[in-house]
């Protein structure tokens, strides 16, 4: 039984930087092996949060109870709450716990504003918006690692910036291994690029 990932969900949450990763890992299409992933949702608590679209999502779980060695990723998607305070830092050291146990952490938008205040970004290839919106952030000293990139890989963390939800999720089925090179390659060329002539590589997967 494969493990479910994690997506992490609280008030703010930028509804259109998941949706193509979720999606396709819970469908299973053009996966090297059968079936998808569940997808688990993890609030700060059990209570309902709104999404920045107004959608109101009922987490599955709740922050202290999830652990690495039950997960096969965290997502960690932007919200305007990463900006606005410390609320979300407990999803930033949970992270860290991931990293710690090497099971992958993926961060878009905010969420990699959170990851920068915990130290996370430091010694790791890294992206976001842009590197002056981390270097805001106290504590972040990665510029160096700091990659001027759609969506980077390094190890066991994904990271993109908020324009780039779909090179996100290409990262994240990269680190997951769930498609094969010429799928993957096939897939961002379609869903990334409107690139008809990856259609015909998928439709024979």
């Amino acid at each position: 039984m494969k493990k479910p990932v994690h997506l992490a969900v609280y008030d703010t949450l930028a509804d259109w930087e998941t949706g193509h990763a979720t999606a396709h890992l819970r469908n299973g299409q053009f996966h090297r092996e059968p079936g998808g992933y569940e997808i688990v949702t993890v609030g700060p608590s059990l209570e309902p949060i709104t999404t920045m679209g107004g959608q109101r999502v009922l987490p599955d779980l709740a922050l202290d109870a999830l652990t690495p060695a039950g997960s096969a990723m965290l997502i960690l998607p932007g919200a305007g709450l990463w900006d606005a305070g410390d609320d979300l830092a407990p999803f930033a050291r949970k992270a860290r716990e991931f990293l710690d146990a090497g099971v992958p952490v993926a961060a878009i938008c905010g969420a990699t504003a959170g990851l920068a205040r915990e130290g996370l970004l430091d010694d790791r290839d890294h992206t976001s918006g842009a590197v002056q919106y981390l270097e805001a952030q106290a504590g972040y000293a990665g510029a160096k690692r700091y990659r001027d990139e759609d969506a980077v890989l390094d190890g066991d963390l994904v990271t993109a910036g908020p324009t780039e939800p779909v090179a996100f999720a290409r990262e994240i089925f990269r680190r997951l291994d769930v498609l094969r090179p010429e799928v993957l390659d096939a897939w961002f060329r379609l869903f990334g690029r409107s690139d008809a002539s990856a259609f015909e590589v998928l439709m024979a997967v």
